[in-house]
């Protein structure tokens, strides 16, 4: 470790997880945010935080485990009704979707000004949302949600950007990634993978019981809670890459 970076995390270091009180989580497809931070958000819900999830896209193109015949548009409105259910299931009541197109057809910039107008309303303290900056990820609407969490984390409480935005500030103080392979902060979730699982049984065009896909996803985010556990020395825990104001501007440190 340099002795920059070791001055940066004794003078700034990076806030927990765990330590805000409203929490914005915005997914990139309807199933995201329970595969990614599900536990974490059964946890924060446990707690009494205020959790809104923001849903990108619509998901219509999530066919392979759908009913036959369904269509793209049909499916929309299914992957609605199954991002509620889920949601309800963590403890959220505030689901916003912005219905962009899934696969990425939509511009950037009108994701950008649509959460924003979000963010403002909501003024959470934590954004969360995918790494866009792990090297492997090749979807479009994972590599957008997590670019515009970035942009809007940052400039959240300038009012004359914000209004660029036609939104309003918001009081953030830092931005977690999850799906994550870089964590720095974890959150205990011993106990709460079961909460995480039957969310995900909540989409079930996209993970039906007892299907190869549905086995996997168990598979992989049992493996994940005990490596993340073992890290952190938590026994079971979700991992995040949070960067806080002082993280997130000119502390190239902070990003390795």
């Amino acid at each position: 470790m340099s002795l920059t970076r070791l001055a940066l995390g004794l003078a700034a270091p990076v806030p927990q997880v765990e330590a805000f009180d409203s929490y914005l989580f915005m997914g990139p497809h309807p199933d995201d945010i329970e595969v990614g931070a599900g536990a974490t958000v059964a946890k924060l819900t446990a707690a009494g935080k205020r959790v809104t999830f923001l849903i990108c896209t619509d998901g219509r193109y999530g066919l392979e485990h759908a009913p036959q015949g369904t269509t793209p548009e049909s499916l929309i409105e299914l992957r609605k009704a199954e991002a509620l259910a889920s949601a309800r299931s963590l403890g959220v009541e505030d689901v916003r979707f912005l219905s962009f197109s899934d696969g990425g057809f939509y511009a950037f910039d009108a994701l950008v000004e649509a959460a924003a107008r979000v963010v403002g309303e909501v003024k959470p303290q934590l954004i969360l949302a995918p790494d866009p900056d792990v090297t492997s990820e090749c979807h479009v609407d994972h590599k957008n949600a997590g670019a515009a969490a970035k942009r809007l984390a940052f400039f959240a409480p300038f009012p004359e950007i914000m209004a660029r935005y036609g939104a309003d500030p918001a009081p953030v103080q830092a931005l977690a990634f999850y799906m994550t392979a870089r964590p720095n902060r974890f959150v205990g979730t011993r106990g709460l993978l079961g909460r995480q699982l039957d969310a995900l049984l909540c989409h079930g065009t996209q993970f039906p019981a007892d299907s190869a896909a549905y086995k996997s996803v168990v598979l992989y985010l049992k493996l994940r809670s005990l490596d993340f556990g073992l890290r952190s020395l938590r026994g079971r825990a979700e991992g995040f890459r949070v960067l806080g104001q002082t993280q997130m501007h000119c502390l190239p440190e902070a990003g390795r």
